[in-house]
């Protein structure tokens, strides 16, 4: 696994560079950090080296987040997962977003005993209540144990693993413990203050619609700026930014409406607000659910559902979101994603005929309200 691992990331590594040098670009290697508004420092082991730009764009990303409690050196985070010499048979991941939900389908699908903890009642804070309640329970089903309203207090050093305190006085052994509790803004070292930047209090690079900073000529993207923590975000920021400073096309990102997965077991997809955010805004919506176990499942046995939501506007019909758990969901929402920017009613859904055998063609049949 890890060198097959190491060969996809070289590959992709090679992909990027090559389309950077093709496109004349100059790959500076090195850590940069800002002298001044104009002027960034690139240290490396050949020495350090000082270059100066009319236009500057910050694009460092976050980096992993660890709680302070004693011991919290002995644990583990994203960075260090995939890198792991042996499988850990007993695990403990901590905390609850899409890193934390993650990798403990990932552990678990190889064979791992994992355990989830996360600090408050349901995790996957801004999905939809369904969805979160619903992967709960199939997670349930694989024997991977989930505590909410749970943290780890500390962690110790054994001659058999790590031993970990819970919140409730409990202690348990495990192989590893990773912390997946957030990341933050990568700024820390990064000379803002030198060129004049504003910070956030978490550390993030405050930027306005045009993603320009405090400083006229210098603008920033990604998670850098902690509005949205996804890839695909980053590159409509970057693309967003390019076409108006250099292409003739003055644009801003539209933060609307985003689709997004996260790749559980089963996986989610999501596309548009929560049902609990569309009766905040729009009030009595109309809500259209179903849960099934699937064709390939029926003949198989395996105990896993599908869960499918939509939540349509009471006097538009239109759709304001599509809701998923289970397999392929991620490609679904991808397509939902452009049904929702193009307006999509749930009418349009009713008169679409359904491909069969598919989980999908659920979303064009269900015509009962909840």
């Amino acid at each position: 696994f890890i060198e097959n691992k190491n060969k996809e990331i070289l590959r992709l590594n090679g992909i990027y560079e090559r389309l950077l040098t093709n496109a004349g670009v100059t790959i500076l290697r090195g850590r940069a950090s800002f002298v001044d508004a104009n002027t960034v420092k690139v240290t490396s082991a050949e020495g350090e080296k000082t270059y100066t730009a009319k236009i500057i764009t910050v694009a460092v990303g976050g980096w992993p987040f660890v709680p302070e409690i004693p011991g919290r050196e002995l644990g583990i985070t994203s960075n260090e997962a995939f890198y792991l010499p042996e499988l850990p048979k007993r695990v403990c991941i901590v905390g609850g977003g899409y890193i934390a939900v993650e990798f403990a389908g990932i552990f678990h699908g190889y064979g791992s005993d994992v355990t989830l903890l996360y600090r408050s009642e349901l995790w996957l804070r801004g999905f939809d209540d369904d969805l979160r309640t619903h992967l709960k329970t199939e997670y349930d089903k694989q024997g991977i144990k989930v505590f909410f309203n749970s943290n780890v207090e500390k962690l110790e050093k054994t001659g058999t693993g790590i031993k970990t305190t819970f919140t409730d006085g409990s202690t348990h052994e495990f192989d590893i413990v990773m912390f997946a509790t957030g990341r933050k803004p990568k700024t820390v070292g990064l000379g803002c203050e030198k060129a004049g930047i504003k910070l956030d209090e978490s550390g993030a690079i405050v930027v306005d619609e045009a993603l320009k900073t405090s400083v006229d000529n210098i603008y920033a993207i990604g998670d850098v700026i902690d509005r949205v923590q996804l890839t695909p975000v980053a590159l409509a920021e970057g693309h967003c930014l390019a076409d108006t400073l250099f292409g003739g096309k003055p644009r801003k990102t539209d933060y609307t409406d985003i689709p997004t997965a996260v790749f559980s077991n089963p996986p989610l997809g999501t596309v548009g607000p929560t049902e609990e955010e569309c009766r905040n805004r729009y009030g009595d919506v109309h809500i259209y659910r179903t849960s099934f176990r699937g064709m390939k499942h029926t003949l198989t046995q395996r105990d896993e559902k599908t869960l499918m939501k939509l939540i349509v506007h009471p006097e538009t019909d239109k759709v304001l979101a599509v809701h998923m758990c289970g397999d392929a969901a991620g490609e679904v929402i991808q397509l939902a994603g452009v049904a929702i920017k193009a307006g999509v009613t749930k009418a349009h859904f009713d008169s679409t005929i359904g491909v069969h055998p598919t989980a999908a063609e659920e979303f064009v049949t269900m015509r009962s309200r909840v």
